[in-house]
């Protein structure tokens, strides 16, 4: 039994079902595996962010304020960068980190999410990721290699093609995997319960 967690670490929404997430892996039954997939949300480019797409984010960022508590972001994020739409540099940041140790998953994923909404930095640029890659702990030289690696390119790539399979085109999704079948989970920002019921009455 594995329980998928397909997402970007760009992705708004992923960011507001952060609490949600914790108290579903908190709740989950211990024979239950916890995959996480980066969906890449947006290729690579250096192209700043068209207009009418910085709208489309911001009213992302609004719609998540109004309807989960405790969410918050940082809006001088807007003022203050040349908002870039890749999210690539940033799932491979995820994988690096994963490579170096295991719990650095969810550490880089957190560190991301932190300084793109709290401290209003660009984690579009490579020099942010490595300062999230040095708040947690890593070998910066060896992360700044991994994160431009073939290697770690290709991995994305199959994170991304895995989730296709699973038919996940959206993020935060959930899937889970029991008896050889894939199971969509509706993914619940305010209240994990209704995840945990889902989950129980497939697996009995």
């Amino acid at each position: 039994m594995r329980i998928f967690y397909i997402h970007d670490p760009m992705c708004s929404w992923c960011y507001a079902f952060g609490q949600s997430w914790a108290a579903l892996q908190r709740d989950l039954p211990g024979n239950i595996e916890v995959v996480y997939l980066v969906g890449g949300l947006a290729p690579d480019t250096m192209q700043p962010m068209p207009l009418e797409t910085q709208q489309m984010v911001q009213q992302a960022w609004r719609r998540i304020e109004q309807s989960v508590p405790g969410v918050h972001f940082n809006w001088e994020f807007w003022s203050r960068n040349t908002p870039i739409r890749s999210t690539y540099p940033a799932c491979r940041a995820v994988l690096a980190a994963k490579k170096q140790r295991a719990s650095a998953e969810e550490e880089m994923i957190k560190a991301i999410q932190a300084a793109y909404y709290r401290q209003a930095k660009n984690p579009s640029l490579p020099e942010t990721l490595q300062a999230c890659a040095q708040t947690i702990g890593l070998d910066e030289t060896v992360f700044s290699r991994d994160l431009v690696s073939v290697e770690t390119q290709l991995q994305l790539q199959q994170h991304i093609q895995s989730a296709r399979q699973m038919d996940v085109y959206s993020y935060p999704s959930l899937r889970l995997e029991y008896k050889g079948k894939v199971f969509p989970i509706a993914v619940d920002y305010r209240e994990h319960r209704s995840m945990l019921d889902a989950i129980s009455r497939i697996v009995g």
